[in-house]
This record gives structure tokens, sequence and C-alpha cells, in this order.
């Protein structure tokens, strides 16, 4: 506020820019009659008085200024002042000028100027009013001009409406460093022409070379409705080249008050896929209304979970982890997104908890009564968990017969369990605990009236230990980006997209399943790291080094093939979504027994001979 005034600050800088105007507009409309008048004036014009002329310019002025008033010219936005307000001011002079002339020919005993001379009163007033509007955009322009000298040599992809967008926001915004050079578009009746004032090239297929022979440095992709398939093409085809990436969001990606800002091309949409159909109406009958239990809530997979359940309107959900950190940036994320109050409020409480911590959690399950039970909380660094293989069997394996125990005796509806790719014919301790798991689910769902089920999946774009964040810092930091071998492939999903699944499989379970999701097809992570490097604007092995430092503990060159279509595994509705087969289990319970009772006492390499036992498959070096 003012001193002393009760008025807020935007509240008197707008009547104080309105006011502004309105005396530059007095002075535009006088100078524009008095030009005229003089003219007339020294034209010796018969009959033309110019001193009544001038006494009855005052009274022409306010009533101008009454009419541009309420026609709202003083509403304008400054910044983007073009055709469309330009018009706007053209059609209130012309309608002032029109009912000044038909005011002074229905008085005749009042004279102003000859009717003809209005036409050129017209013009000159409305160029007048429409310049000092446009002064800030001149401003602006001429400062962009000389911005484009040192900024970031930019294509802009799409000579639409799009595309306009982003050149005005570029144009307009002094914070954004992008020097637009060129559009580039499919439309062969755009190619070879100009948009505001920069060539436009084409087809889009030719990018790479355009941007080649431009000395592009960032590229933009400005089309405002397009679809994933081919927005991951315009991708593919920029890729090829090492320029900064970025474009506009998707529809799907708008969200209400949030601003609409450029977002950059990042790995995932390089890898994405096509959209997954789901069976929304599924779940939601499976979620709505339901007490559920998240254990590992605040990691990579059951935070997204966290997110996901919440839009199915569930009754409460219980976020339950042994980390405080991520669960804590979980609550206020979702705080933000869900206050207090909410319309659909959905009752969250965040509990701190070890899976592996029996009492614990059997108080958490008395106190709550949770009807459905995601069990997400696991170990799953492999290097990590080769040299504490004690600590991987006492969450993963300890942990999760604890979950489905007290799953079983407090009459969990269904409990899902987050199982891995790793659990296949495993090489390490992380995915022979992960097998061992899913025995022990299987075990305790023929002997319970709960429905207990799990899901098989491979990497996770971006969870928290996976190769794309380790590369993005890698990157950040000038490299060197470190590969393991120059072979080695990996099956990757979105967090979205495997968690989406996941909650598909949990409507699906019938009761003892194991899921296994479609990965797609397989990447190298040579190849990926190079593209990573690339979407950065920087060059492989020039700018950024790749060095290669081989397998680590645990680690396969080739990651099993989750689903093999050869082989006709189980379908199910899901065309993403396969059945392993059930397969023969060992005592679980006797087997639990003697873990816990010689667990503590064991070296690193007995753990992990004591889980060779019950899961044969699993082979390591001693």
């Amino acid at each position: 506020m003012r001193k002393g005034s009760s008025v807020p600050i935007g509240e008197y800088m707008k009547t104080m820019r309105v006011v502004q105007f309105i005396l530059i507009d007095v002075i535009s409309i006088f100078l524009t009659y008095g030009v005229v008048i003089f003219t007339i004036y020294f034209s010796r014009v018969v009959g033309f008085t110019p001193s009544n002329a001038l006494m009855l310019l005052p009274g022409v002025i306010v009533f101008k200024i009454i009419v541009y008033y309420f026609s709202k010219l003083y509403k304008l936005v400054l910044d983007n002042v073009g055709i469309d307000e330009v018009f706007r001011i053209f059609v209130a002079v012309t309608f002032t000028n029109v009912i000044i002339v038909i005011f002074f020919l229905s008085i005749p005993q009042f004279q102003f100027i000859p009717e003809f001379y209005f036409i050129f009163t017209t013009v000159i007033e409305a160029v007048l009013l429409s310049s000092t509007r446009m002064v800030k955009r001149f401003i602006k322009m001429f400062a962009f001009r000389l911005r484009e000298q040192s900024g970031r040599r930019t294509l802009l992809v799409g000579a639409g409406a799009g595309g306009r967008m982003v050149y005005n926001e570029l144009r307009n915004n002094q914070d954004l460093t992008s020097s637009p050079i060129a559009f580039v578009d499919d439309d062969p009746l755009k190619i070879g022409k100009l948009m505001a004032g920069l060539p436009i090239y084409g087809p889009i297929s030719k990018t790479p070379e355009i941007i080649d022979r431009l000395a592009i440095e960032e590229v933009i992709i400005a089309i405002a409705d397009i679809d994933s398939v081919r927005l991951q093409q315009i991708i593919q085809i920029v890729a090829q080249r090492p320029v900064k990436m970025r474009r506009l969001p998707q529809f799907k990606e708008l969200k209400k008050d949030a601003p609409k800002r450029l977002l950059e091309v990042n790995v995932e949409d390089l890898l994405s896929r096509d959209v997954i159909e789901l069976d929304t109406f599924g779940i939601q009958e499976f979620i709505a209304g339901k007490r559920v239990l998240v254990t590992g809530a605040g990691g990579s997979i059951g935070s997204e979970l966290v997110r996901q359940i919440m839009k199915y309107n569930p009754g409460t959900v219980l976020l339950l982890d042994i980390y405080e950190n991520g669960i804590y940036d979980l609550q206020m994320e979702l705080n933000r997104m869900y206050p207090y109050g909410y319309l659909n409020h959905v009752e969250r409480k965040v509990l701190i908890a070890s899976v592996y911590n029996y009492e614990r959690m059997h108080q958490i399950f008395a106190d709550f009564q949770p009807q459905l039970v995601f069990h997400a909380a696991a170990y799953k660094h492999v290097p990590l968990m080769e040299d504490s293989s004690v600590e991987a069997v006492r969450t993963n394996l300890l942990g999760t017969y604890n979950v489905c125990k007290l799953s079983d005796e407090f009459q969990v509806e269904k409990m899902v369990l987050v199982s891995s790719d790793k659990a296949v014919r495993p090489t390490n301790v992380m995915g022979a605990t992960k097998r061992f798991a899913e025995m022990i689910l299987q075990h305790f769902d023929k002997n319970s009236k709960t429905n207990y089920s799990a899901v098989r999946f491979g990497n996770v774009l971006g969870s928290n230990g996976s190769v794309v964040p380790l590369f993005r810092k890698q990157i950040e930091s000038g490299g060197p980006v470190t590969v393991t071998d120059r072979n080695v492939i990996r099956y990757f999903m979105t967090i979205p997209e495997a968690v989406s699944l996941i909650l598909q499989s949990g409507a699906f379970a019938k009761g003892g399943e194991i899921f296994i999701l479609d990965m797609g097809e397989p990447v190298k992570i040579i190849d990926l790291a190079e593209k990573m490097i690339m979407l950065s604007g920087f060059k492989p092995y020039i700018d950024i080094e790749i060095v290669i430092t081989g397998l680590r503990p645990g680690e396969k060159l080739f990651e099993e093939l989750l689903v093999d279509k050869n082989l006709q595994q189980n379908k199910t509705a899901n065309k993403k979504i396969f059945l392993e087969d059930i397969q023969d289990l060992p005592e679980i319970e006797k087997e639990i027994i003697q873990i816990r009772q010689v667990l503590e006492t064991l070296s690193n390499i007995e753990v992990k001979a004591m889980v060779q036992r019950v899961v044969p498959t699993y082979s390591f070096k001693k």
C-alpha cells in the first residue's frame, strides 16, 4: 500500500496507468484536430471559422474519451498489441466520428469542421492512438533483436498456432535466451514462405540437415495438438543431432492452475511407447472407498502407487515407509494436490515403520484394518545387496512374510506384491529374495481367504538408483558417463506405466497369480547414454566421454525376457499383462523359522547359500 492510503498498490498502479493513457489520448486527439483545423484554415475553405472549431474541440475530446473508456480501450494488454487491438481502436475512432458528424449535421448552428475532413481525422487519430499503445511492443522487439545476437540459435518445429505462440513468448520474455532462426513444417503450402519474418523450411524429416545448415543449438517442438506417436517420431528425428530439445506440453499434460510452459524433452519421451489402455472402471471398483496400505510409499514405485490410487477415490490411504525424508516429500505433495477440505477428500495417514518389525506392523494392521495392501517396500539395488545380503533377506524376504501373514490374520481382501524381473533365474541376491518373496505369497494364497498376487516387471525409467538419474548427474557434472559394458541391454518402462499396470493386475487378480508385464523392446545402455548426452546439447565422446567400467557383481549382460510370446504365456484382458505358471513350492513356514533362527549368525556368503537352497534357480559366485 501507499503510505497514508488504504488503496492496494496494484489498484493504484492500474488507475495511474489509465490516467496516463487518457492524457496521452487527449493530446493525440488535440493534435489530430489541431492539424486538420489549421490545414483547412490555410486551404481557405469558404465559410470555415477556426475559432469556432477550436472552441468546440474540448467538448469533442471529452465525448471521445468517455466513449473510449466504456469501449475498454484503457484495459488493453500492451505487451502484445496486435491487429485485433488496432482494429478495435479504428472501430472506436470511426464510431465517435460518425456520431460527431451526425450531431453537427442535425444542429446547423454549431459549425465544427467540414464532413469530408473527418476521413483524415479518423485515419490520423487511429494511427496516433495505436502507435502510443504499441510503443512497449516496439521496445521489446528492439530488445529481442539485440538478444538474438547472443541467444541460442533455435529452430521451431511447427509453423502453426503453436509455433507462433512460442515465437511470441520467446520475443516477449526477456528471461529466455533462445533466438528463433527459422521454422520447419510438413505443410507444402507453408514451406518456402515466411512467418514472423522467419523462413519456413521442410519437411520435418529433413530437420537434421536443417540443424547442420543453420548451426542450430536448440529445437523447440511447437505443435499444440500433437499426438504421442507423432511426438515421439519427431523427437527421434531431432535426436539425431546434439541439440537441446524442448516442447509444448500435450493437452493431457496440462493441469488446471499450472503455468503453460515449455517442457524439457527427456529420455522418457524418447523411449515412450503406445498409450496403455486400462480398465479404469474395474480399477475404480477395486479401490473406491477402500482402506489401502502402501508399504515403501516414499520410494519411486510406492509414491507413484499412492498418486494413482488417490485418483480412484479410496476411503483411506496409509503411507508406510522406514525412510522419513521420501515419505515426507510425498505427504507435502499430496497436501498441495488434495488440500484438506477438498471436495472428494481422502483420509491420509503417514506411518514410519519397518516391514521386518513384526510387532510394529501388527499394531498398524490392528489399528487401521486395511482392506487392500500394495507391498512395494524392498531393497532393490543389485550391487549394494551383494555385499549386504542379510539386509536383502531381512526386508525383501522376512518383511514380505510379515505383510503376507498379517494380511491373512486381519482378513485383507487383496495383497499385491511388487516383484522384479531379477526374480527370473536370478544371478544376484536381490533377485533371489524377490523370487523367494513370490513363493511366500503363493504359499499364503493356498492357505488363506485373502487374495494374494505379485507383479513382475523390469527397469523403471527415472526410479531411485536406476541408470537414468545416474547418467543425468554425470552429464551435469561434465562427465564421464559410465557404462558397465558396450553390449549390456535392458528393458525399460516409465514409472506411471508400470504402476498403472500394477493397479490393473490387482483388479484382475483372483489369487496366487504372478503377473508379468510386457516391457517392449530392449534398449542398449550405451545407446541410451549417447541419446541422453545429445538431448543435453553435447556431443558424445567429444564434449562428454563415455567410459566402460565392466559388469558389477551380480549384474547380467542381458536381462531375462519376461514375456516370450512364442511360448504363448497365459494372457489377460490387457495385452500388456501376462501370467506366469504356478510352480511347486517348498515348505515356506519351516524355511522361515530356520531363517529367523540363523540369519544374524551367517556370513554374507552363507546367507546367499541359504537363499539358494530354497531358490534353486539362483546361481552366484562364491
